[in-house]
């Protein structure tokens, strides 16, 4: 069972909604008039999914929606009548999971949600993934530049270079790119 935040200015349409996700086998843990102030309220509420229901997203909500995105990410679904390309590209740039446009049978909406927590589960791997190369790549990249710099002040070849930088981080207990990091700024200050 997940708890659902649900956002809707409607009340009638957030209550018809609130009974969909019952009968879906969800629980409504709270529902708001709008998405102002999102991040706020969802450390408060700390819900699974966040499901809007809307005529058209406003660019505020959009933002909202980006913000609690990057710092604590839910599955989100919109649900609204705005069928705009660009309006749809926003969402999903913005963190949406799911964008459903026209009538909703409540009958669908457990699978609505089923989808957008799979997508939301699958992209936030691949983001993960993207994480771990980046920084993968960048330690990498200072590696080499310390290296370089031990090849150039000490006259050593690559290899020797690696291997005392590999000798520095394991007496310092440290990884190897925290090391090479920290002799690359002490080569700022002193060369």
């Amino acid at each position: 069972m997940l708890h659902i935040l649900v956002i809707d200015e409607s009340r009638a349409r957030a209550a018809e909604l609130c009974g969909g996700l019952a009968m879906a086998g969800h629980q409504v843990a709270a529902v708001l008039p709008s998405a102002l102030d999102l991040s706020a309220q969802i450390e408060r509420i700390k819900p699974d999914v966040i499901l809007i229901e809307t005529d058209s997203p406003s660019r505020d909500t959009l933002e909202n929606l980006a913000v609690m995105d990057r710092d604590m990410p839910r599955p989100v679904i919109i649900l609204t009548s705005e069928d705009d390309a660009d309006v749809m590209r926003s969402a999903f740039k913005a963190g949406v999971s799911a964008y459903v446009v026209d009538n909703l049978d409540l009958a669908r909406l457990k699978s609505i949600v089923d989808v957008a927590v799979a997508r939301f589960e699958s992209h936030q791997a691949v983001k993960q993934e993207l994480a771990a190369a980046t920084k993968k790549l960048s330690d990498r990249k200072v590696v080499e530049k310390a290296k370089g710099i031990l090849m150039k002040t000490r006259r050593l070849d690559e290899e020797a270079a690696y291997g005392a930088l590999r000798t520095l981080a394991m007496e310092r207990a440290q990884p190897l790119a925290k090391v090479a990091g920290d002799l690359v700024a002490m080569a700022k200050l002193l060369l």
